[in-house]
């Protein structure tokens, strides 16, 4: 497996300072526990780089908190492990954060999902060998020659949801992503429940 993953590739514009809005933690913290036991958020080890991420819409509108970036090896998070995105350009490949961790380096493709619906309030990216390699081209996939963490990534599904049943699914595979799997929904428990679905592990 060649590893390309928690590298910050959009230009980030980081505000480091208490993140907004604390009470979205605790929300987050109890749906990434179950991704974390189950695998679906942790690290390479071999490899000392983290993977998985999760975000809530709060605050004003448009803005959402996710995940810091490398912080997937933690089996438990607080709120000094999240940032608010305030605003972003997929364009312009920025993303402006606040919080005492840096967003996740996938914050412009959360960013972008959000921007197709108002009514989806938060996005889970989880890995797994297991389910890509079951689901890669079964479940909407984004194409193989794609990033992550880029404004073509973004773009990407931006063409799932017009094109393809993403709409419907709420889930896809990130095809240029390896073990990438990612879910959205219009809570963390729909969306995390989705994903943990495809395990048989949700309860």
């Amino acid at each position: 497996m060649t590893i390309d993953e928690g590298v910050v590739k959009y230009q980030s514009f980081w505000t480091r300072a208490p993140a907004p809005h604390a009470a979205a933690v605790d929300e987050l913290e109890t749906w990434r526990r179950p991704l974390f036991d189950a695998g679906l958020i942790g690290e390479y080890e071999e490899h000392g780089i983290g993977y998985g991420n999760i975000s809530v819409r709060c605050g004003e509108p448009g803005q959402f908190m996710i995940s810091g970036t490398q912080t997937g090896h933690l089996a438990t998070t607080d709120k000094s492990h999240y940032a608010v995105v305030t605003s972003w350009n997929v364009h312009g490949n920025r993303v402006c954060c606040v919080g005492l961790s840096q967003a996740s380096s996938e914050a412009m493709t959360h960013a972008a999902i959000y921007q197709l619906d108002q009514h989806i309030g938060a996005i889970v990216h989880v890995h797994s060998a297991d389910l890509w390699r079951q689901y890669l081209n079964q479940l909407p996939t984004t194409s193989p020659d794609v990033p992550y963490g880029t404004p073509g990534m973004a773009n990407e599904f931006r063409r799932l949801y017009v094109d393809t049943d993403f709409r419907k699914t709420q889930l896809a595979v990130m095809g240029g992503h390896e073990d990438g799997i990612l879910s959205y929904g219009r809570s963390l428990e729909e969306a995390a429940t989705r994903v943990l679905n495809l395990m048989g592990t949700a309860n």
